[in-house]
């Protein structure tokens, strides 16, 4: 068997690995067997193909821990958007309790709103701006 077809073989067997694992380091590597693959066909020797595999693969596992690790950290879970779909709804507050909460119906639901740390509780309009549990943390609009 040629070196070319057992780079492929192995490319294809980290591909498979790739896609039961749910991993995307795996997928780098690949493009380094990949790579080693296309060495054999040019006619490169062993050792060099031993080499682009090792480069390139190891290469693009640094390049994208390098570019994944320059990404901005996403919001906490209770505050994020994309997770959950109440923040930034807008409901209105009729009064505020003595122990600094409100209670508004909300969604078809009763809700226990507290205002964001460092505002007052004023009544109108307000922001959400995270969900903790069942409490809705608002901001005045």
């Amino acid at each position: 068997m040629a070196n070319s077809t057992i780079w492929w073989l192995i490319a294809g067997a980290a591909i498979v690995l790739e896609l039961l694992s749910g991993t995307v380091y795996l997928l780098l590597l690949a493009t380094g067997f990949a790579a080693a693959a296309v060495a054999a066909h040019v006619g490169a020797g062993t050792v060099a193909q031993l080499v682009v595999a090792a480069v390139v693969g190891v290469g693009a596992v640094i390049a994208w821990y390098v570019v994944h690790g320059r990404r901005p950290a996403p919001p906490p879970t209770g505050s994020n958007r994309d997770l959950n779909l109440d923040i930034g709804e807008l409901i209105h507050i009729e009064a505020w309790n003595p122990d600094g909460t409100a209670t508004v119906r909300y969604r078809g639901a009763q809700w226990t709103v507290v205002p964001r740390a460092g505002n007052a509780p004023v009544t109108g309009e307000h922001r959400v701006v995270e969900v903790i549990g069942s409490r809705l943390v608002v901001e005045k609009t």
